[in-house]
């Protein structure tokens, strides 16, 4: 059996889904993609800083983990709202911690370390770049998944829950490979869907 990955992503919500959900959530989730944006923007930028920060001290200050943790935090939790895989609207709250507060049924947390590898940000963008790979052609695999379950839950009000697993063991794997390479962990990813 393989150690827990220290950046964990989970979903816990029923599988009933109002039928009309689907055809309103693309629309509803905007407000939140563009605060997704805009926390991605920020990201790159603290991403520059915690390079510079490991670098000299070996650490990411707290302050800049927690707030990359909180946008990742949130972006899950407008994606799985945009998925349909919920029915409750998603908080507009930014609470800055490693660990979720588990107020939300999409969950996600990144252990911090007390120090990381000072030179392993030098690489880790070249060492991620079979997860990318593989993460790409899923992506693909997720578009034809999300069409799918549109109009299963059109017509049946419930969430394939084959689909939705395999919709939150990508947003893990994504997530992970995200953590690897903006230096909020040093351990390799697994290729794995599983928690």
């Amino acid at each position: 059996m393989s150690p827990v990955y220290p950046a964990t992503l989970d979903f816990a919500g029923t599988d009933q889904i109002a039928r009309w959900r689907p055809l309103v959530h693309w629309i509803l989730v905007i407000p939140h993609m563009i605060i997704v944006a805009v926390l991605g923007f920020v990201a790159g930028v603290i991403l520059l800083i915690s390079f510079f920060a490991i670098l000299f001290t070996r650490r990411i200050p707290e302050g800049l983990f927690n707030f990359q943790v909180m946008s990742q935090r949130y972006s899950w939790r407008a994606y799985s709202y945009a998925w349909f895989m919920r029915e409750s609207y998603p908080p507009f709250e930014f609470p800055m911690s490693a660990g979720d507060p588990g107020d939300d049924p999409a969950a996600l947390a990144v252990e911090r370390p007390a120090l990381v590898n000072r030179w392993l940000p030098l690489v880790k963008w070249l060492l991620a770049i079979p997860h990318q790979i593989v993460l790409f052609v899923l992506w693909f695999v997720t578009g034809i998944l999300l069409l799918i379950a549109f109009f299963y839950v059109l017509i049946t009000g419930r969430y394939p829950l084959s689909i939705r697993n395999f919709l939150i063991g990508y947003a893990r794997w994504y997530w992970r490979v995200w953590a690897y390479t903006y230096l909020l962990r040093d351990e390799y990813p697994p290729f794995s869907l599983e928690p």
